[in-house]
């Protein structure tokens, strides 16, 4: 099947002139408002937004709204595709869902945050965040914010499976009764 480049032109378009969609979906906290900011104050436009032209010549966004809301003033880069309002809202509905289904390589991206030095509180903690969700270590240095190692105390702890929460109760009294300081945990 041969695949369409749909893409006319890239133009570069005053912000403010883009029209959003109407049917825009997504929805941006304000820590994603702040993160976009960060990265374009750090890195400038590295992406073009999406448009189709509308009959009137106007350009209607299909992707791009934030960054498009948050540089109102500035000339940024379009793309302006060759496609229905139909096609549209297939790009519109799938755009960032495709890109979600992308796996992740833990070893790739934990190098990449060990060599990338970020200055804006937002980005950190958005980097921050990511690094939780995927697991990745950011303690010596490889880290985009200031992380703190944590000593953690050895402990040595003893499990007993009781036959009955009964018997857990009169087991955890009677050894805090002896001074044990005790937890009770239900799996």
């Amino acid at each position: 099947m041969p695949i369409r480049d749909r893409i006319r032109e890239l133009r570069r378009v005053r912000a403010s002139e883009l029209k959003p969609n109407a049917k825009n979906w997504r929805t941006h906290p304000r820590s994603q408002q702040q993160a976009i900011q960060g990265i374009l104050e750090e890195v400038g436009y590295a992406d073009a937004l999406l448009a189709r032209e509308l009959p009137d010549g106007s350009l209607e966004l299909i992707d791009g709204h934030l960054r498009a809301e948050t540089t109102p003033d500035t000339l940024v880069p379009v793309l302006v595709l060759d496609v229905s309002e139909a096609e549209a809202e297939k790009i519109l509905l799938t755009h960032d869902p495709l890109a979600k289904l992308a796996g992740v390589d833990d070893r790739a991206l934990g190098s990449l945050f060990a060599s990338v030095e970020i200055e804006s509180e937002a980005l950190r903690g958005m980097l921050d965040n990511m690094a939780d969700r995927y697991g990745i270590s950011l303690v010596d240095g490889a880290t985009p914010a200031d992380a703190v190692e944590i000593d953690i105390p050895t402990l040595h702890q003893v499990v007993v499976e009781c036959r009955d929460e009964p018997q857990q109760r009169e087991l955890y009294q009677r050894l805090t009764e002896e001074g044990h300081r005790c937890r009770v945990l239900t799996l």
